[in-house]
């Protein structure tokens, strides 16, 4: 039902990570290499969404180290906290006071539409929490809560997006705001942030995937960076020329694919560098191309990780400028839908 608006505030990006698992080279290159360049280009706001990582099971003491590791890894990929707003979820009440005003925004039929939770639920949906079920109204509200413009989205959550555009195209029309909320635009993903498993190149790289020689890990060690990469799964062909001829080989696309991500170069250049080379040159190229650029990473990570005291520090004074943001807007929300006392 979205309808065209003129949004005319600033633009603003959001995006977020889950707590729920270490993160790997595919959320590096497909999420935070890229914020750090969005921060200098607009205002950016980068949450740790440990609200949603609660619609399933979390063990607290875990949860509350994997909120740090995220932190510790946005700022060890270049993000900077003077730049940029880098802050976990549930320290800002805007997140879960806007979540419950847009579900009485969004409609059943919606939410029944989004296949990313029968995706997860499979056959097991009457088990699921209804957390699960509601993730996009919480997504939208993250979102619009600053009213952000622009969302770096991967395949898998445009129909999210959808919704909150859906949400926001609702409130504007039935409380007679037009262009209160913008009609948020996707930043899809560019080249290399698609990543697949180094086991199965048909498959997205997973910090889910039971295998750990699948992806390469932030904590990985400069070691095992390279022992992932040399066992990377490959077919018994050598390295092509063009860029048709990779097509239909999984394995050597995604190794290509990496290597064009991390050196700034394109698939073809990197496929005329190395064609007609064996994948052992090629691997072992790769595997210290990528050592350079992920064992730095790892490095400043460990650092900001054996100072938790300093992270939540970084985390607070964050939460404290998101809430400088949101709570102007939700205030705003409270008088548009009728609340006395605001």
């Amino acid at each position: 039902m979205t309808d065209k608006n003129i949004y005319n505030g600033p633009n603003r990006v959001f995006s977020g990570v889950q707590p729920s698992g270490d993160l790997h080279l595919g959320n590096y290159l497909g999420a935070l290499k890229k914020f750090v360049k969005l921060q200098d280009e607009m205002e950016c706001i980068y949450c740790i969404v440990d609200l949603h990582a609660i619609t399933v099971w979390q063990d607290p003491k875990k949860l509350a180290q994997q909120t740090r590791h995220i932190a510790a890894a946005y700022l060890a990929s270049g993000v900077d906290p003077s730049k940029a707003i880098v802050y976990n979820q549930s320290s800002v009440r805007a997140h879960s006071e806007l979540a419950w005003y847009f579900n009485c925004i969004a409609r059943i039929g919606w939410l029944n539409r989004m296949t990313q939770f029968k995706d997860k639920a499979g056959k097991n949906s009457e088990k699921m929490s209804v957390g699960l079920y509601n993730y996009p109204v919480l997504q939208a509200a993250d979102i619009l809560a600053f009213k952000a413009t622009h969302v770096p989205v991967g395949e898998d959550q445009k129909q999210h997006l959808e919704l909150t555009r859906d949400i926001a195209a609702k409130f504007n029309h039935d409380f007679s705001s037009p262009n209160f909320f913008p009609l948020c635009e996707p930043l899809i993903e560019g080249p290399g942030a698609r990543v697949m498993s180094l086991r199965n190149g048909t498959e997205k790289m997973s910090k889910s995937d039971p295998s750990d020689n699948s992806r390469i890990n932030l904590t990985d060690d400069a070691d095992k960076i390279s022992k992932k990469i040399r066992k990377a799964k490959t077919d018994a062909g050598a390295i092509p020329l063009s860029l048709d001829e990779i097509e239909g080989r999984p394995e050597v696309k995604n190794l290509v694919g990496i290597y064009s991500a991390l050196s700034g170069k394109s698939d073809q250049d990197v496929l005329l560098e190395y064609a007609g080379k064996g994948f052992g040159i090629f691997k072992s190229a790769l595997a210290d191309l990528a050592v350079s650029k992920i064992h730095p990473i790892t490095e400043l990570m460990n650092r900001y990780l054996s100072d938790p005291e300093e992270l939540n520090r970084i985390l607070s004074t964050a939460a404290d400028r998101a809430s400088e943001i949101s709570d102007p807007i939700v205030a705003e929300v409270r008088k548009i839908i009728g609340f006395s006392g605001v």
